[in-house]
């Protein structure tokens, strides 16, 4: 197997997504993501009632005081719960903790199953940890209700904590750095840990962002600033666009360099060809868009990763839905384009944000997993809420077409190739050039019978395990069985309480799946082992 040719300068620099996993309004996985995503759903809700009181903080005039003009957002389910004992965190001081760390070590753990690496396998590497965050409502819930505060406050809501913490977890000895560029902040994670592996600083690296809404006043002031759509919606490119709706959620991507992930033979997800970072500099205003500094970053990225703009055939939009913001996006993104005017088919347009609202310092990771999905399921989901262009945006002018329904690629026979761009409205401006994972070698795939393992901390998450398993292989065909049993073999931590099971064939293994697990055991942990 070789990594993809796309006429670039130096396959030595691109970077091999080897495994990922989030949690996003009305996703609670990967694969609950893409369905959102295909179905063109919609995940914005009320604010729920766990949050804070929507009637009371809410008024339709933005002029009145202490009032946000939006009862709307993008919110995950059971953001309180945390499997405190998993990560060796005691029920005290997991009530200090931000939601954020709590759901980050989460996504971090699933990320690296999906990639099919054994945490305990990484301790005293140099494995780095970069996330993208900027919110802190936890800490100003508990500085403005203080009652109980104790010693754990301060590890359990400073950002830095939310990479810190997770080193601390696997004992990660390399880089460990929070990010925050605002809305770009987990693009610019990515970004970064993409140059500490081209560097050799490290050789793997956990990426992503992650957002909580637990409180009310950041709202407030952005509806003062004019930023929030009245109606909940990012009508990103649409003549309606009037604002954006604030979501939370989680996501992390697990890197390595491409030829060390080929080596390795990693489950390679996508590939990372080029990324770039800059900034607005004095722009008509703090908050203002720099048409300049967009384009200069468009290039920059395309330049990193040694193709021609004629290549991209979709780009990921930042897309917020604000009626000044996209005409700049798209007339800069038109302007980059255009400077190579032989292109097989327009370039397809879209936003994340459509479907599950800005999730501000997570934004660029839900954008970059978006992309991967499209490219494994070579179909480019719909932008919603596009019906009539925006008026300022010269679609006629531009080789760009928004995205408007669930289709495939529009040069399916070249390599498929895209672009992210996520933009912090303090001005740091970034792009990622993301292409599909190189074709995997034709092998004989082993026959029965299969082993299966599974483990867990406790029998309760034994067989959740179980029930998930099954209703994986329910979907799954033969021939992916034995991947499935072997990456659960020799991809997974083994834990006190295990399940094991041969069988002939798939319909045999959910039987035993699916029965009263005599297998079931539980066995002493080695001595010296934490988990």
């Amino acid at each position: 197997v070789t990594g993809p040719d796309l006429g670039g300068r130096d396959p030595a620099r691109a970077i091999a997504v080897v495994g990922m996993a989030c949690r996003f309004p009305g996703a609670s996985d990967v694969e609950a993501y893409w369905n959102v995503l295909a179905s063109g759903r919609d995940a914005i809700t009320e604010v729920p009632a766990d949050r804070w009181d929507r009637d009371a903080f809410y008024d339709p005039d933005p002029a009145t005081a202490d009032r946000m003009s939006t009862r709307w957002g993008g919110f995950l389910d059971r953001v309180d719960e945390f499997d405190a004992d998993f990560f060796g965190v005691s029920a005290r001081e997991a009530r200090s903790m931000d939601p954020q760390q709590r759901l980050l070590m989460h996504a971090a753990w699933q990320a690296l199953e999906h990639a099919a690496i054994v945490p305990s396998a990484l301790r005293g590497s140099s494995t780095g940890v970069y996330v993208g965050a900027s919110t802190f409502d936890y800490c100003q819930l508990q500085l403005h209700q203080p009652h109980g505060v104790d010693g754990f406050l301060g590890t359990g809501t400073t950002n830095c904590i939310l990479a810190n913490r997770l080193s601390y977890f696997l004992d990660l000895r390399g880089p460990s750095l929070a990010i925050d560029t605002a809305c770009s902040s987990s693009l610019v994670a990515v970004h970064l840990a993409c140059q500490a592996l081209r560097s050799g600083e490290t050789s793997l690296a956990l990426a992503g962002g992650v957002n909580v809404i637990a409180w009310p006043w950041v709202s407030v002031a952005f509806s003062k600033a004019g930023f929030m759509a009245p109606d909940g919606r990012c009508k990103a490119f649409d003549a309606s666009a009037d604002g954006y709706v604030r979501s939370e959620g989680v996501g992390v991507v697990v890197l390595k360099r491409l030829e060390d992930a080929l080596a390795d033979g990693d489950r390679i997800q996508a590939v990372l060809h080029g990324s770039a970072v800059n900034q607005d500099g004095r722009s008509n205003g703090l908050a203002a868009p720099n048409p300049q500094a967009q384009v200069d970053v468009l290039r920059a990225a395309i330049t990193d990763a040694g193709i021609s703009p004629a290549t991209l055939q979709y780009v990921e939009a930042h897309g917020t839905g604000t009626r000044l913001g996209d005409p700049i996006e798209v007339k800069s993104l038109g302007e980059v384009l255009a400077s190579e005017p032989d292109r097989a088919a327009p370039c397809r347009l879209g936003s994340v944000k459509s479907n599950i609202g800005h999730l501000e310092a997570a934004a660029g990771v839900a954008s970059l997993i978006k992309v991967i999905l499209a490219l494994q399921h070579r179909s480019l989901p719909a932008s919603l809420h596009f019906d009539t262009p925006n008026p300022l945006i010269p679609f006629a002018r531009v080789p760009i077409e928004v995205q408007r329904e669930l289709g495939g690629w529009p040069v399916p026979d070249a390599p498929l190739v895209a672009g992210i761009s996520s933009f912090g409205f303090g001005g740091t401006n970034a792009h990622l050039v993301v292409g599909a994972a190189p074709p995997l070698s034709t092998r004989q795939v082993p026959a029965g019978p299969h082993l299966l393992v599974l483990s867990a901390r406790t029998r309760e998450g034994l067989d959740r395990q179980r029930t998930t398993v099954a209703r994986h292989l329910a979907e799954a065909t033969e021939s992916t069985v034995a991947d499935v049993c072997h990456t659960l073999r020799v991809g997974r931590e083994r834990f006190t309480h295990r399940f094991a099971v041969v069988a002939a064939d798939r319909e045999r293994l959910l039987q035993q799946l699916k029965s009263p697990p005599e297998a079931a055991m539980a066995v002493p942990s080695p001595p010296g082992r934490r988990r």
